[in-house]
């Protein structure tokens, strides 16, 4: 989906075309709760798209176990349109993580990662979604099978 197609979307169309929780996180900056979220526990390798538009923000190259219950990366993707933005709701300042091309919430961004960035992208998963790599090491449609 192009870019001016999601930034065009009203907030009838982002409700039909997203599960409520996707709408929640994505649209109202909600979080999930922790160890709930599809891929907080996942080691599949592929790509983490924004589900919003499909846009590629991750690799699971760098994704890790922070053992935090959210799908945690060390960098996003090379080119990723991953925006970060001074958030001071709830009472504490923080870096939200939005996607650049349809301004979705993703999560938030600390410096208590690993190397070699020392951050951990700290993500829910209701605003991913995996596209995985089939055996030859290419990614797959996620609704095709190997």
């Amino acid at each position: 989906m192009a870019k001016t197609d999601v930034t065009k979307k009203t907030e009838a169309e982002w409700k039909r075309d997203l599960t409520p929780q996707q709408f929640h996180v994505l649209r109202e900056k909600g979080t999930e709760r922790p160890f709930t979220g599809e891929y907080w526990d996942t080691n599949t390798p592929g790509a983490y798209l924004c589900a919003g538009c499909g846009a590629k923000l991750f690799e699971s190259e760098t994704k890790f176990d922070a053992h935090c219950g959210w799908p945690s990366f060390y960098a996003p993707a090379e080119d990723a349109p991953v925006e970060e933005h001074v958030d001071k709701s709830l009472f504490m300042v923080r870096t939200e993580v939005t996607c650049a091309n349809c301004g979705g919430h993703l999560g938030h961004v600390f410096d208590d990662g690993p190397q070699p960035t020392g951050l951990r992208y700290c993500i829910n998963s209701a605003s991913i979604k995996l596209e995985p790599e089939n055996g030859s090491g290419k990614l797959e449609p996620e609704n095709q099978t190997s």
